[in-house]
């Protein structure tokens, strides 16, 4: 990551909301030009979506504790907004090399991948200390840390993805989602993406976390640092979790404690047509914040038999 005066990015900030404002400027080179910057900035890691209050959009890689606290930029995403405006949709499409040809029995697709998009798909992961499985895919203006695992899967435009973290197969990262380092999102995993409104929290999964298979995060929910979700587990910003690991049972909504370990559940709701189950979590256990992670993992999963 690159660092940026306090200067150039107050005035890249003025140029975006200025150019956001005023449609008309993004028919100037030096506009687009503006909007490309932020593209790359956002991919190497010298802006961010969302930070800790006070810290910046140019904070960089730091600990993802404390969630409730950051806070969203913006102009950060009016960039992303203004740089899907600007382009123009194009098909890209390469050959494979082999026997089977356009013209073999007919099948005009065959030999040819490509795609139809606004955006590009990053190819230089490699000089990022990335190791990319083939069908993984990364949208231009997302960054990937250090020492990231990707499998087949997706990570959207405006995405933060830090140090060490697994995205396992068939996962996805939401456009705008901010997820810590160390962090395990294992197969089927959904973590929304939350562009519009502008203003409007990512996603945001915190340092060392865990996501089990096939579990759901979306409108702006937090997991906080350590938290473990069980296989299955959904998240909304209106989903109740519910902690019954004592008597007083409390109630989340939108955020997970920092190592909870969250099971998905039902609860009874009453209607017209009479009473139903309706989807919620409970916390059923914290893992311990004296433990080395790997070793309080491992014995949450034997303690609880939770499924991941």
């Amino acid at each position: 990551m690159k660092s940026i005066s306090l200067q150039d990015l107050n005035n890249l900030q003025d140029n975006i909301s200025e150019i956001f404002s005023t449609p008309e400027l993004l028919k100037r080179k030096e506009s687009q030009e503006c909007i490309t910057q932020c593209l790359r900035y956002l991919e190497d890691g010298t802006l961010r979506v969302s930070s800790p209050e006070g810290e910046g959009p140019n904070c960089g890689e730091v600990e993802m504790k404390d969630l409730q606290n950051w806070e969203v930029h913006v102009w950060v995403k009016q960039a992303i907004l203004l740089a899907m405006r600007m382009r123009t949709a194009e098909t890209f499409k390469w050959e494979l090399n082999g026997n089977v040809t356009s013209s073999f029995q007919d099948r005009i697709h065959a030999g040819v991948l490509g795609y139809h998009d606004k955006l590009d798909v990053r190819k230089d992961l490699a000089s990022f200390g990335v190791r990319s499985v083939y069908g993984s895919v990364v949208r231009e203006g997302a960054f990937i840390s250090k020492g990231v695992i990707l499998m087949p899967s997706f990570v959207n435009i405006g995405a933060w993805v830090g140090l060490g973290t697994m995205i396992d197969t068939w996962a996805t990262a939401g456009s705008c989602a901010q997820i810590g380092k160390n962090v395990h999102v294992a197969g089927g995993v959904g973590i929304g993406g939350v562009l519009e409104p502008e203003n409007a929290r990512p996603v945001i999964i915190g340092d060392n976390a865990f996501l089990g298979s096939r579990v759901i995060v979306v409108e702006g929910t937090i997991v906080g640092e350590g938290a473990i979700l069980a296989a299955n587990v959904s998240l909304t910003s209106s989903t109740p979790i519910y902690d019954v690991t004592t008597q007083d049972k409390k109630e989340y909504r939108g955020i997970v404690p920092p190592n909870a370990v969250v099971v998905a559940g039902t609860r009874m709701k009453e209607f017209a047509g009479g009473e139903v189950p309706i989807q919620c979590a409970y916390i059923i256990a914290f893992r311990s914040p004296k433990t080395d992670t790997k070793v309080s993992l491992n014995h949450i999963l034997r303690e609880t038999g939770i499924p991941v």
